[in-house]
């Protein structure tokens, strides 16, 4: 994998050249109207046109072998009445001018035209030609591009599609951790190209944020090599900048934080370029240890810890010195990354302390900093527990801010407009978390909820917010719910996916179109009861008999009907050998009979809890070896696929080091944060260990299945012994293991259908030896429950918060 070294100007243009980045260029002044013209209002309110280039760069990397029968022609942008609040102490409902990007499909087959508001527009408008007129798909991940015609099919008819918000929002605090750490220009570059396909507009960059802090704190007292002892390492760097934590896995060596940065400015000039805006970390305040003691003045909050982590100071916003901090931290960032419109920042994230500073007087103070650095520009919040308080935005100017509502599908009975004030908010989802492989989503909540909030009277909707933290892993939910911000009345969920089913391979085939239908009344059909993210993986977790989750916050219990699943993996395999050969169906096909094993496992686990309570050896045994040979045949199936190898995120860590030792350091960065997460005390008492748990091959056979292992092994003894069990110590297997740098393939092996197919067969070898179907049936605490494959989920015991 690529790694951008020390870079200086003449390397920066060399890898703008190596990885066809098309910089922006500055408009040509409109031409001068003719005096005797009357400009009307419509005209005065258009911006200038601006450069195809970029996008058309950004086709020919995603469609090489089509891209020149698409002509992308540039439209000036109009704008469109919207409703926002004004005010900062009791907002009213006024109108406001938000433009509005629309795109437009004509031409004849062969010669297709887009025409456009942006570049990023270009490229949404080509997505919808893909999905809609040539009826395949160019998914994240997956796609079924092998199927398009030599001469595309011509649109019917002129359509054009306006974007129903202004604000189409990606990408959580947690991605740059979860996602993959250590990518190069060239992954990001590809994920900024399929975000513009899908119609997204609004990008947080987190690559190289700790660069303006090294660089403003040397200011105010420390010298360099403190400032990169504080910064943790890149895998763990997005909880820093949440005021979580700090150190952990560093220090950071000067070239690192400096090749960092050189590949954020790369992702930043990527991201204008296609007329997307990138969406900068602000400063709120986040200090290292011993800044009041160094700088006069200065008042300081200790934060407290977070699940074990000591949390960074924070510096008072009212006090006298931050807005020197400030200026510093914004004059760095804009020198580096460039301008920005938008700036994430979150006061108090996950229980840091207020202490003696008012709320309403930080808030204000905060947006005050922002304001001198980046005149008008807009705060980003999260909507998350109980942020932003009412005091919070009692001190800021809401027109100016966004808030991401994090829980938007994920409960009931909620009133934004009225919770926040009228400020302005996106509907978001996160619908991953740690970057989980389960399969799912509440998308009948988002289908029924989104348009329903967007036009009730009084409406502050202004966005949309895809949020996953850990992103690449669940393509229908990242298509439906980008798809909604262009649909132009409320989307129906079933027709939705039959016409997904009928482009994700291709072309319609009726087994593909049975299985999608099972998928979507199942896991893509989970209703809003507390959670907005599939269980998690049972050969992930910590073990124990009476095991429900792997990550400590995750759901209890499967929320559908498994048999769904199940069906669906035989739909999938009898669909037509045409399709089969598709990037898109290799993927799902290892994707949903990976869900079937992981299924399979929550209705095993009470069986063996059994035989144990009944000191049946020969039962627990069994039982047992089934359990080791389904993760077996789980591991074979996930290197059938290159998105499910452990190898690729290793390789890309240590392709970051200079040198053997750095090359460790940054392993061990990326392997604690998919296993211990962190030291003893954060991984144990703060149950942070397997938060980022997933089901890759290598994780598997070295990681899960060992530890499945010993304490099956543990449990025959004690009965063999007639005692309790010799307790194990994971944390010291699991940290043993985040220390080795031993490596681990990086291209994928064998048959995905053969592998799925024996999945599939195993229903029949499931039946165990106390007669029991161990397939199909869901788990709600200890009974093990049927259900017809409906919409509906699972009944029983519903999952705890």
């Amino acid at each position: 994998m690529a790694m951008p070294l020390a870079w200086s100007g003449t390397t920066l243009l060399l890898a703008v050249a190596l990885t066809g980045l098309v910089l922006p260029v500055p408009a040509a002044a409109p031409a001068q109207a003719p005096a005797s013209a009357a400009v009307t209002a419509a005209a005065r309110d258009r911006a200038p046109a601006f450069d195809t280039a970029p996008a058309e760069a950004s086709l020919r990397r995603l469609l090489p072998a089509h891209a020149t029968q698409f002509r992308l022609l540039a439209e000036a942008r109009a704008t469109t009445a919207s409703t926002t609040a004004a005010s900062t102490t009791a907002p009213t409902t006024t109108a406001a001018h938000h433009p509005a990007d629309s795109f437009t499909l004509g031409g004849t087959a062969g010669a297709i035209t887009v025409r456009a508001t942006s570049p990023a527009t270009l490229l949404s408008g080509v997505g919808w030609y893909l999905a809609h007129v040539a009826g395949v798909d160019l998914g994240w991940p997956g796609d079924s591009l092998d199927r398009l015609p030599a001469t595309l099919p011509a649109p019917a008819g002129g359509t054009t599609r306006t974007a129903a918000v202004p604000h189409r929002y990606a990408l959580n605090d947690t991605d740059a951790g979860y996602s993959g750490p250590y990518r190069d220009f060239a992954a990001y570059q590809h994920e900024i190209d399929l975000l513009a396909l899908h119609g997204v507009n609004e990008v947080f960059v987190q690559t190289g944020a700790e660069y303006p802090y090294l660089r403003a704190l040397r200011q105010f007292g420390y010298r360099d090599e403190e400032l990169r002892a504080w910064v943790p390492a890149p895998g763990h760097q997005s909880w820093w900048l949440l005021q979580n934590m700090a150190g952990f896995g560093g220090p950071e060596s000067a070239r690192l934080a400096e090749a960092r940065a050189a590949l954020g400015r790369l992702i930043t000039d990527q991201l204008r370029a296609l007329g997307m805006t990138p969406v900068l970390p602000g400063f709120f305040g986040t200090v290292p240890p011993g800044f009041a003691q160094r700088n006069a003045g200065a008042r300081t909050v200790p934060q407290g810890e977070w699940v074990g982590f000591a949390r960074p100071d924070w510096l008072d916003p009212t006090g006298p010195v931050f807005d020197q901090l400030a200026a510093a931290y914004y004059r760095a960032q804009r020198e580096r990354f460039g301008d920005s419109t938008m700036y994430k920042m979150d006061l108090l994230h996950e229980g840091g302390l207020l202490g003696p500073v008012d709320a309403t007087g930080a808030a204000r103070a905060v947006q005050q900093a922002l304001d001198a650095a980046h005149p008008g520009a807009t705060w980003v919040l999260l909507g998350w527990e109980q942020n932003p308080t009412a005091a919070v935005l009692n001190g800021v100017d809401r027109a100016r801010m966004l808030i991401l509502d994090g829980l938007a599908d994920r409960y009931d009975g909620l009133d934004r407009e009225g919770q926040w004030g009228g400020t302005p908010y996106a509907f978001g989802t996160i619908d991953n978390f740690g970057g989980h492989t389960g399969l799912g989503a509440n998308t009948a909540v988002w289908t029924d909820r989104f348009r329903r909030w967007l036009t009730k009277p009084g409406s502050a909707l202004a966005g949309l917010a895809y949020l996953p933290e850990g992103t690449g892993g669940n393509p229908a939910a990242f298509a439906l719910f980008t798809e909604l911000a262009w649909q132009q009345r409320p989307v129906d969920q079933r027709a939705w996916f039959a016409d997904y089913a009928a482009r994700r391979y291709g072309g319609p085939d009726e087994h593909a179109a049975a299985a999608w239908e099972l998928l979507r009344s199942g896991p893509y059909s989970t209703p809003s009861d507390g959670w907005s993210e599939p269980a998690d993986s049972l050969f992930a977790a910590r073990p124990a008999l009476d095991a429900g989750t792997a990550a400590t916050w995750s759901p209890g219990a499967t929320r559908y009907p498994p048999a769904a699943v199940a069906a669906a993996l035989g739909e999938l395999l009898r669909v037509a050998p045409e399709s089969r050969g598709t990037d898109a169906y290799r993927f799902d096909l290892v994707d949903v009979a990976r869900q079937v094993l992981g299924n399979r496992a929550r209705a095993l686990l009470p069986h063996l809890a059994a035989a144990y309570g009944a000191h049946d050896r020969a039962a627990f045994r069994a039982l047992a070896e089934r359990w080791t040979a389904d993760e077996a045949l789980l591991d074979r199936l996930l290197a059938t696929d290159s998105r499910f190898l452990l190898g690729p995120w290793l390789t890309a860590a240590r392709s970051w080091g200079e040198g053997g030792a750095e090359s460790d350091q940054l392993e061990y960065d990326a392997r604690s944060l998919l296993t211990t997460w962190g030291g003893r005390g954060p991984s144990e008492q703060g149950q942070l260990h397997d938060y980022a748990n997933r089901e890759w091959s290598g994780l598997v056979a070295d990681v899960y299945a060992p530890r499945w292992a010993a304490y099956f092994a543990s449990l025959d003894t004690a009965m063999a012994d007639g005692r309790e069990p010799v307790a194990i110590d994971w944390f010291s297997l699991d940290d043993a293991w985040a220390h080795r740098t031993t490596a681990y393939p990086t291209t994928p092996v064998g048959d995905p259908v053969e592998a799925a197919r024996a999945v599939a067969d195993q229903k029949a070898a499931n039946q165990d030896v106390a007669g029991h179907d161990v397939a199909g049936r869901a788990v709600t605490g200890q009974a093990v429950t049927s259900q017809a494959v409906t919409g509906r989920a699972v009944t029983g015991q519903a999952a705890a918060d």
